[in-house]
């Protein structure tokens, strides 16, 4: 009887405490189980605001090239455009403090020469540029050399590519290319205006000896092998006569009309500047010749031939104007100033005998709103970067 008492005790008091439970659970029960369906609680303050997260600043890195250019001044912009004939000895000061982007020497500047002169006239040259000078020569063997035919600077002349493909096919044509790099780099001379890309098998055209001598294929195999060997030697190349020079007459003598059809361009002559290209060559040379299914004016004045070349063969080198200083040019702008529009054309680098006028002409263009200081910072750029590609920036 007292074990059951005892049970009916608990049992009671287990009941109670549940029941304690459920009515302090009822007294003290959230807001949200007192609402009517349509009611809402009321904050008793307002919410802090949830702050978004604030992005980093992007990191703007700017490259060695942007950096250089952000601290030129106008002019100093406007004389990077220009690839200059060497100045005489006295005009060297006066020439020089417009700060051209580039030197060409010609055989006045190496006759008779020994080395040690010739790399002290090149070391004086850059020592008066604020930045370092292209210094360039047409070196490309055979009848078109400026180096070499002075035996105090190279013992041999160099062999016309036509010389060196048949004594040993693209092994001597790539040989030839680093021996005659090796010569250049150490006289002070950092780029060669070179190789000639231009295609021609009919050995009465006038730049027929300065060629390979073969067909497309075989002009873009030797291109290439030309174009390989002078990256590996860090000297600068250049793709000559854009859009392809034909059987066309000599541009120093006079007008050069080209009537091919576009097939010819397109099947043949483009097909080694392709290679060029493919090849990392850095800058591409525009020749003077009307070439009449393109455009009624000079290539190297033309728009079209320039946007053909950036567009459909896809070159973001250098484009350079051949020698504005060329009779097919001089003739064709009846003696006017030729470099406000060879660069609105689309050249880069105008290479020009009177620099002084051509600069003068360029700045009164950017002042006028003709050339936008935007357009001459692209072309500026394009120098810049090629020259850093050289190592030429410390």
């Amino acid at each position: 009887m007292n074990t059951l008492k005892r049970a009916a005790i608990g049992l009671f008091c287990l009941l109670l405490l549940v029941g304690s439970i459920i009515l302090a659970v009822w007294i003290v029960r959230p807001q949200w189980l007192q609402l009517k369906p349509d009611e809402k609680v009321e904050a008793d303050h307002e919410p802090e605001p949830i702050k978004p997260v604030e992005p980093s600043e992007p990191v703007i890195v700017k490259s060695r090239a942007e950096e250089l250019l952000s601290e030129m001044s106008l002019e100093d912009k406007i004389g990077q455009i220009f690839f200059i004939r060497c100045p005489l000895d006295e005009e060297l000061e006066s020439v020089m403090e417009l700060q051209p982007g580039g030197v060409i020497l010609f055989g006045r500047d190496l006759n008779g020469k020994t080395s040690q002169e010739v790399i002290d006239k090149n070391a004086l040259l850059q020592s008066m540029s604020k930045l370092p000078l292209l210094i360039g020569v047409d070196e490309e063997g055979g009848i078109v050399n400026r180096v070499s035919w002075n035996p105090a600077l190279v013992p041999t002349p160099f062999p016309s590519p036509q010389a060196l493909y048949n004594e040993g096919g693209l092994a001597e044509v790539s040989q030839d290319a680093k021996t005659k790099s090796s010569y250049l780099l150490a006289l002070g001379i950092n780029v060669n205006l070179a190789p000639v890309a231009d295609v021609t098998d009919n050995p009465e055209d006038y730049m027929y000896p300065r060629t390979v001598g073969l067909d497309g294929e075989g002009t873009a195999a030797y291109v290439a092998a030309v174009v390989d060997a002078m990256n590996e030697m860090q000297i600068g190349s250049c793709l000559k006569h854009f859009p392809g020079y034909g059987s066309n007459i000599d541009t120093h003598e006079d007008i050069a009309v080209d009537e091919r059809a576009k097939e010819v361009f397109y099947n043949q002559d483009f097909i080694p500047f392709k290679t060029g290209i493919d090849h990392q060559a850095p800058a591409i040379l525009v020749a003077h010749n009307i070439v009449t299914c393109f455009d009624e004016l000079p290539a190297s004045l033309s728009p079209t031939i320039h946007e053909l070349l950036r567009n459909e063969l896809n070159f973001q080198g250098v484009i350079m104007s051949d020698d504005l200083s060329m009779q097919a040019i001089r003739k064709f702008t009846d003696e006017q100033e030729p470099s406000v529009e060879a660069f609105l054309a689309g050249n880069d680098l105008l290479i020009i005998t009177d620099f002084k006028a051509g600069a003068a002409a360029m700045k009164q263009a950017v002042d006028e709103g003709k050339v936008s200081e935007e357009r001459l910072n692209e072309s500026v750029l394009r120098i810049l970067n090629w020259k850093l590609s050289l190592n030429l920036m410390d």
